[in-house]
């Protein structure tokens, strides 16, 4: 009978703490796949615990989105297992990353292909198997796929080509058989800038189809064969490195005057180097090694920017001119090992080796240094500790940080650099920069400094270099902060100084803190657990009957010290923050760490609110943390409802809510990341971004049309109540995004068709019709965008030196002015020679129609909407903004476009930019297009 009631119990306990997963956020489905995933796995982080829910707890390395995974990141954690074809059922997935589980085995599944959403796979530096099945060209969402660093064999499948969208290709170091897959294949992906092929096995020529008039980088060689494409001629490329291409060098006569680096070493190539090849007058890196390439060496003048020039081990004969306008830039000249018997080498050139040609047994030429064997023994760099005196020994495992000279675990991997350009590697000044530039971009990792250290040269010219990252505080890092940096590295985020590029990175650090799934216990200890928990439960019991009958004073003590207790509808809260599908409550301490403890670093605006904070969330989500000051919160109701609101909305023109904070006297709201800042510091030109018509047009458009999905299409709907230029957020691709939601109303009457209430707004927004009678209705938000719409004209504040933009504007308008609508004088003197037109015209009174005195002669948002695309479709003389891919941002001949270019264009701004979707780098040239 005692028997039976512990197995009772026993049950009611597993039962009771099953219900949790059983109705938690999770979606079903993708609940069975974790669970699969778990069955199979090892080392897993210890938050991936079946008895709770992956996205209501927080698993490490899970993104959820409304229930559903998005996100399954787990770079490094030393996962033991295979990939089951059950993770097919995340079909909701974007990012899948993998990279640097060494143990991760067996073959990459054909179920792959039903993960139609995928925007980056990333699985390098595993140890998988098997053909890369066919199924993956069905992933036509991907912009990143990274397969390198296995053991994949067999052919790469045609339908690669199918992968429209990619810009990152890397299948490199793998036993790949085969030609690469051309027409079709290879030669569709015409928006791919990196191409990864090297150190395989492929075989066949080098097909002039992979050659683009938009490559920066091209490097056909067993060791580093290397495309860069101008979409960025600062950073990636296409590798085809360790392979068995033969015939000759590709005809590039039409190669492009961008091309960085051609190298096409450790191959079976044959013939001479074409004459073409001298059209290629941007190079930075010239490697035809260790091939048999034959005939005189072409003269090497046109290549003004040349650092390092690999031409070892051919047939090459006949005399060398280097010339005598090359030389002032050039690192590294290695001709070793060929047939040439003389030389003219200019005395600006310092390093150049003709060790083992004919000249060298010449007295003339053998007691240059030139014919001798300079190899020495220099040492490398190493990072400096010298502030750490005396230094400290640390224990095992644990290294001294070069900054705060503490002992802490780093985060340690290895840096490979793939076409360097210098050879030196003593050489403080470069790895200090990189150091520098590796701390400014992994800081928000909650990283304090960098050690470099065991650098050396492999023999195929690449640089290694193993790299030590140490916490911003604290012994360790985090599980969730060295997934973060893991995936920084491992998917290209970071981006070193030019001379480093391109890099891959491998880890072979397995974290502190993982766990292992697959330990068996000990009947023994299974009784003992049982029987704990038995004790445990009857003791919850007897708890839970007491906090029942406290419950009553909790709620009343609780509804006295938090504002949360007094919101539920007919007195039903329990006394706890809202509990919202798509926002989390966050802890003040979580985001004290995820902004350096509110840093002035990470601070990237303030107002009389407060300042707002950039942060870093363990899953890698870039965030913004609005954190009001003491003195100016909202009351708890408008914190409420800006929660509750933005909540429910969910447009592409609405800034998201990702949660909120509100413990230790706090309020804190946070919301996605948008780069750009207000439209308002854009116009007057802060926010560092030149505004042409045409982009203004569009965001007015993008705004206009977020403030109609409020209206028309929230359920309930919803009123702003405080439309203006500083609640317009421009994102990375200048898209606008409507923010601020704490002053909002719902439309609880839509017989009344407005809400009775106390006036709020902002001066010079507001409607005064709503002013006059205390009736908000949407139309109030129609009155605020128009005076947005004159700010995009005029870029003038609504009210400024005591004048009010609306009756400026209307006091000048003159019909019969053709060209400027009698606006000329008034209008921001950077679109007055774009906008003089038609549209402007049409933009002009559609404004004054949505600040209409009376709110029934203004029109609604969805016809604000109709209207903007009528305008922006008709506005044919409207000049354009292009994106540029350049290294050369101050060279506006060397400028070109995909997939069109322009000559002498005229430049109004240049930036750096980064794309948030793919995860790389590019520069923005702003320009005015001429007629």
């Amino acid at each position: 009978m005692a028997g039976n009631g512990t197995t009772s119990l026993v049950m009611l306990f597993l039962f009771v703490t099953s219900l949790r997963v059983v109705f938690g956020v999770t979606n079903s489905q993708d609940a069975s796949a974790l669970k699969s995933l778990i069955s199979q796995w090892q080392n897993l982080p210890l938050s991936w615990n079946e008895s709770t829910d992956p996205c209501d707890n927080q698993w490490d390395g899970i993104q959820c989105s409304k229930g559903r995974v998005t996100s399954l990141s787990l770079p490094g954690m030393n996962i033991k297992g295979k990939i089951s074809v059950d993770i097919s059922l995340l079909t909701e997935l974007t990012i899948l990353d993998l990279a640097s589980n060494p143990d991760l085995v067996g073959s990459l599944p054909e179920s792959i292909g039903q993960l139609e959403k995928l925007r980056s796979l990333s699985l390098l530096g595993c140890n998988l198997t098997g053909t890369i099945p066919t199924t993956i060209g069905n992933l036509k969402n991907l912009t990143f796929l990274a397969l390198n660093s296995n053991k994949l064999s067999g052919s790469i499948p045609s339908t690669i080509g199918s992968l429209v969208n990619l810009n990152w290709l890397d299948l490199a170091d793998n036993q790949l058989t085969g030609p690469l897959p051309i027409s079709p294949g290879l030669d569709s992906l015409v928006n791919t800038t990196h191409f990864h092929f090297n150190k395989n096995q492929l075989t066949g020529t080098i097909s002039a189809a992979l050659f683009s008039s938009s490559l920066c980088f091209l490097i056909f060689n067993r060791w580093s064969l290397h495309i860069l494409t101008s979409f960025d001629c600062n950073y990636f490329g296409r590798i085809f490195d360790n392979n068995n291409f033969s015939g000759p060098i590709p005809n590039i006569i039409s190669g492009p005057k961008t091309l960085q680096t051609l190298q096409l070493n450790n191959n079976k190539l044959s013939g001479s180097i074409p004459p073409s090849l001298t059209n290629l007058t941007g190079l930075y890196v010239l490697n035809l090694a260790n091939n048999s390439l034959a005939g005189k060496i072409p003269d090497l003048t046109p290549f003004k920017n040349l650092t390092v020039v690999y031409l070892d081990f051919n047939q090459f004969d006949g005399k060398l001119d280097m010339g005598s306008n090359l030389g002032q830039d050039l690192k590294i000249v290695s001709i070793r090992n060929n047939n040439i018997t003389d030389a003219s080498i200019p005395s600006t050139i310092k390093s150049i080796s003709l060790l083992n040609n004919p000249l060298c047994k010449d007295a003339k030429h053998s007691n240059n240094l030139y014919c001798q064997n300079n190899q020495s023994n220099l040492p490398t760099y190493t990072t400096s500790r010298a502030k750490c005196v005396p230094q400290v020994s640390c224990p095992n495992n644990q290294q001294l940080s070069p900054t705060n000279c503490t002992c802490a675990d780093p985060f340690s991997g290895q840096m490979v650099f793939r076409a360097p350009r210098f050879n030196d590697i003593s050489n403080s000044s470069l790895f200090q920069q990189l150091e520098k530039t590796l701390l400014d971009n992994l800081r928000r990792a909650g990283i304090n400094s960098v050690y470099i250290s065991n650098i050396v040269i492999t023999g195929n010219k690449y640089i290694e270099a193993t790299v030590a990252l140490f916490p911003l505080s604290g012994m360790n890092f985090s599980i969730g902060d060295l997934i973060i940096l893991g995936s920084l590295l491992s998917n290209q985020t970071y981006i070193p100084p030019p001379e480093f590029r391109p890099y891959y990175f491998i880890q072979p650090y397995q974290f502190p803190g993982s766990g292992s799934k697959g330990t068996s216990i000990s009947t023994a200890a299974i009784a003992g657990i049982a029987t704990g928990g038995c004790v445990i439960l009857i003791a919850l019991l007897v708890v839970a009957v007491y906090a029942s009958k406290q419950r009553k004073k909790a709620k009343e003590a609780a509804a006295l010290a938090n504002p949360f207790a007094s919101w539920g509808s007919s007195g039903k809260d329990d006394g706890t923050a809202p509990q919202l599908k798509s926002a989390k409550c966050f802890s003040f301490e979580e985001l004290r760490k995820c902004t350096g403890n509110f840093s002035d670093n990470n601070q990237i605006g303030a107002g009389g609110y407060g300042k707002v904070y950039r942060g870093y969330l363990t899953n890698g989500l870039v965030v913004a943390i609005k954190r009001a000051k003491q003195g100016s919160m909202q009351g708890a109701q408008e914190f409420k409802n800006e929660i509750e609101l933005l909540s429910r909305v969910h447009h592409k023109n609405l800034v998201s809510l990702v949660g909120f904070c509100y413990e230790q006297g706090e309020q804190m709201l946070v919301y996605e990341y948008i780069s750009n800042g207000t439209l308002r510091d854009n116009i007057v030109g802060k926010g560092g971004k030149y505004l042409d018509w045409k982009m203004r047009l569009q965001i007015a458009l993008g705004s206009a049309r977020g403030l109609a999905y409020l209206h028309e299409h929230a359920d309930p709907p919803i009123i702003h109540r405080d439309i203006k230029s500083t609640n317009i957020l421009l994102d990375e691709n200048l898209n606008a995004k409507v923010a601020d939601f704490g002053l909002s109303k719902l439309i609880a009457d839509t017989q009344k068709g407005h809400v009775s209430t106390q006036v709020k707004g902002t001066l010079g927004y507001l409607d005064p019709e709503y002013y006059m009678t205390q009736q908000l209705s949407e139309k109030s938000d129609v009155y605020s965008f128009g005076v947005v719409m004159l700010e995009l004209v005029t870029a003038r504040k609504p009210i400024e030196k005591g004048t009010y933009i609306v009756s400026e504007v209307m006091e000048v308008i003159d019909q019969y002015d053709q060209e400027y609508y009698g606006l000329r004088e008034k209008m921001d003197p950077k679109i007055v020679n774009q906008a003089k037109n038609v549209g402007l015209r049409k933009f002009v009174q559609l404004a004054l129609e949505c600040v209409h005195d009376s709110a029934v002669d203004r029109p609604s948002m969805n016809e604000v909407v109709k209207e903007i695309e009528i305008i922006l479709q008709n506005d044919v003389s409207t000049r354009t903004t292009n994106v540029y891919y350049s290294d050369d941002s101050t060279n506006a001949t060397n400028l070109s476009r995909h997939p069109y270019s322009y000559e002498n264009p005229i430049i109004r701004d240049t930036s750096s930019a980064f794309d948030s979707s793919s995860g790389y780098p590019y520069q923005t040239i702003t320009y005015i297009e001429p007629k």
